[in-house]
């Protein structure tokens, strides 16, 4: 039996699919594979067990495709899905292990910039002492501060991009800024990392699937823009890490080599626009049930 599709259902219509989802649930429903909803607001609100009420008891295994969630949000989902005889294809273990670059950063430090995080709370920026010390495992040179999901690209001088890390001044104001625009959002801690110049050709996210890309699409930000990355070099670090579902989003350095700028979990992970989920959709339906994420007893 096909793995159940989880979507998040609409806020103002819980009997259907959150609009942004739609045309996967829709896709997914016309490929034969079986879909239910789960309330994404309840989850993140710490009910789980109410997020996953109109969930089929005894569904067996499943995939979610939605918004993201915290990891500790998650772990909750997976046990709340197993109490009704519902187990996610992705363990906990996996989702932190690929939605937090701590989690991924060992399987892919020779493909993507160097990096050195630190654990935060939301809404307390570490001190200058701190970043300081962090940006010295880096060195000297541009960097990018991010948390461990997420940049704030959008605010690239006031809150992403530090010109020298080692000006601890200005590393300490854009740290400042940027945990107080992530405000609660802010996850695991913050993130220094070198910053490498790409080309304008854009990035490209690579959906794999038990260790097999599966679909190549453009960025979620720059639909317009389709690089075509090479996969290669990348294959045997996708298996390291040891996750069933991810993506990983690339980019061409100047100087000709593909570099690994993000890596996620493939069920948090967003389509640009106007893109056909179908050959995702049948690679997770496919997807063998009986295989255990081989991470999950690697990384014990």
């Amino acid at each position: 039996m096909a793995p159940l599709i989880l979507f998040c259902s609409d806020p103002l219509g819980p009997r259907r699919a959150d609009p942004h989802f739609a045309d996967e649930a829709r896709a997914a429903r016309e490929q034969g594979l079986r879909t239910a909803l789960i309330d994404h607001d309840a989850l993140l609100a710490g009910d789980a067990e109410g997020a996953v009420r109109g969930v089929p008891r005894g569904a067996g295994h499943a995939w979610y495709r939605g918004w993201m969630v915290p990891s500790g949000r998650y772990a909750e989902l997976a046990a709340a899905l197993a109490a009704r005889g519902v187990t996610l294809l992705t363990s906990p273990e996996s989702y932190r292990r690929a939605h937090e670059l701590p989690g991924w950063y060992a399987a892919f430090a020779s493909a993507t910039p160097a990096s050195a995080w630190l654990t935060a709370r939301p809404g307390r920026a570490p001190a200058a002492a701190e970043l300081a010390g962090l940006a010295e495992r880096l060195g000297s040179g541009p960097g990018i501060v991010k948390d461990f999901v997420k940049s704030r690209k959008h605010e690239w001088h006031e809150a992403c991009y530090v010109p020298d890390l080692a000006d601890t001044e200005r590393l300490t104001a854009v740290v400042a800024r940027f945990v107080e625009l992530q405000d609660t959002f802010l996850t695991g801690g913050i993130v220094l990392r070198a910053f490498e110049r790409f080309t304008g050709a854009g990035e490209a996210r690579a959906w794999w699937v038990d260790g097999r890309p599966v679909l190549v699409t453009a960025h979620p930000d720059r639909p317009e823009l389709r690089p075509a990355p090479a996969l290669d070099a990348v294959v045997p670090l996708v298996a390291a890490l040891g996750c069933r579902f991810v993506t990983t989003d690339l980019a061409e350095r100047e100087d000709g080599v593909w570099r690994v700028v993000e890596v996620g979990d493939g069920q948090v992970s967003d389509l640009p626009r106007d893109t056909r989920a179908n050959p995702l959709l049948r690679a997770l339906a496919l997807a063998n049930a009986d295989t255990a994420p081989s991470g999950d007893d690697a990384h014990r």
